[in-house]
């Protein structure tokens, strides 16, 4: 029984095909001899504007390169007789008028296939084009997004590294999992020696007890932690720190980690006891002292994310015009009425400059020395009112570099005013 056939419009069909193809003579013109449906919807341009016309007469190029990796595709394929995918190319299409005109902003990937006839010669170059804009954007934003986090962490890593007080950071269930520069200095440690439970090994005996207790009441409870305790230095020598340790909550409030800070109050805590032991008399007076210089400690934690949230002063200057880029809360509210992040220390805080402290910074950057002041004495206008008030702070100015240049100083301080009040109250008493 004989296969009934049917008539069919094999140029219908191909108009028809469910993609972007454009059919093109193997000459050098590359002229354009039909294309898709689909391919003149993507293409923004009739069929008749397009057809019998060389190729980047209808299809103009949206630069030299692009026109360049065109070409070789289609010469690939003149040549060997094989299929060949361009890399993805930007190609910009023309709105028609109806629809605004100008040019419209695309990326393509397309595959061109030899058409051979049946002595195995070319006769037509097919073209299948995908349009993958909106999948390029999406990965051009995913890597933006990727360079930015990249960018947050490494500027996080490095304040995080450049602060002079001692840091680390623990999991919730509390093994500590990372010490920063200042700590491993201290210590002597190698990292790896102190991570998980090992930190406790240079806890004083006689501390440890009370610190792995309050530790692990703080971690089960989820709440902050305070307290003092000696930690033996690299030396040898066993020191008084302050320490302070906060957990950080996700959205559903489950602590997803434990950041901490050390000080080393040993010489202050040291003073303190003589200052009481020296001036018996004036007991009460010492016991407002030492309480005064607990507050001082309170003031130089560094938290929030390991260093908003520290009662120290903080602050870093970019560049040797010393321009503030960093200010923290503390040292904000020494002036809650001025504006210090992008002006410099002379411009923000103009009564310093003939103080001498822009002297000092001007060195420290020059030479990469670092400058440690005590009870330094300064006259500073807290409220802009004009009127200057006499204070004493303590701070460290530190060179630090990026990529093997000088880029700035950290300033890390707090405030002795109360502690030096009170040192000279007691010294006149004892006289």
């Amino acid at each position: 029984m004989p296969v009934p056939t049917f008539p069919v419009d094999y140029q219908k069909l191909f108009h028809a095909l469910p993609d972007n193809f454009l059919l093109i003579a193997p000459d050098a013109a590359a002229t354009i001899v039909d294309n898709t449906n689909s391919h003149v919807g993507v293409s923004m341009k009739s069929r008749e504007e397009a057809v019998g016309k060389p190729f980047f007469e209808a299809y103009p190029s949206s630069d030299e390169e692009s026109a360049a990796i065109i070409r070789e595709s289609h010469e690939h394929v003149r040549r060997h007789r094989q299929p060949h995918t361009m890399p993805l190319i930007r190609y910009d299409l023309e709105r028609p008028t109806e629809q605004g005109g100008g040019l419209e902003e695309r990326y393509w990937e397309a595959t061109h296939y030899p058409i051979l006839d049946e002595n195995g010669q070319l006769e037509f170059i097919l073209q299948r084009t995908q349009d993958v804009t909106e999948r390029y954007r999406a990965e051009q934003l995913r890597l933006q997004a990727q360079r930015e986090l990249a960018e947050q962490q490494e500027r996080t890593r490095f304040i995080l590294e450049s602060l002079p007080v001692m840091v680390w950071t623990n999991l919730p269930t509390g093994e500590a999992d990372y010490f920063n520069p200042r700590w491993l200095e201290f210590t002597g440690r190698e990292p790896q020696e102190i991570l998980g439970q090992s930190w406790a090994q240079d806890v004083h005996p006689a501390d440890l007890a009370a610190t792995t207790r309050l530790w692990d009441q703080a971690r089960e409870q989820g709440t902050e932690l305070q307290l003092e305790y000696r930690l033996r230095r690299h030396d040898g020598q066993y020191r008084w720190v302050l320490v302070r340790a906060v957990p950080r909550r996700n959205a559903e409030g489950e602590v997803t980690m434990w950041v901490g800070c050390g000080t080393d109050i040993h010489d202050q805590k040291l003073m303190v006891q003589e200052l009481l032991e020296q001036n018996e008399q004036q007991a009460l007076l010492s016991d407002q002292a030492y309480q005064a210089f607990q507050e001082v400690q309170r003031q130089r934690e560094t938290f929030y994310n390991l260093f908003m949230q520290t009662p120290a002063l903080i602050c870093i200057l970019r560049g040797p015009e010393h321009r503030f880029e960093f200010v923290n809360p503390p040292y904000q509210r020494l002036f809650p009425n001025r504006q210090l992040v992008g002006q410099t220390v002379a411009e923000a805080l103009p009564e310093v400059v003939e103080q001498g402290f822009i002297g000092l910074l001007d060195g420290v950057y020059t030479t990469g020395e670092t400058f440690v002041g005590n009870e330094v004495q300064i006259e500073l206008d807290h409220d802009d009112s004009g009127q200057l008030q006499r204070s004493y702070l303590n701070f460290t100015y530190q060179l630090f570099e990026e990529q093997g240049q000088k880029a700035g100083i950290t300033v890390f301080a707090y405030d002795v005013t109360s502690l030096v009040a009170a040192r000279r109250a007691l010294e006149n008493a004892g006289r």
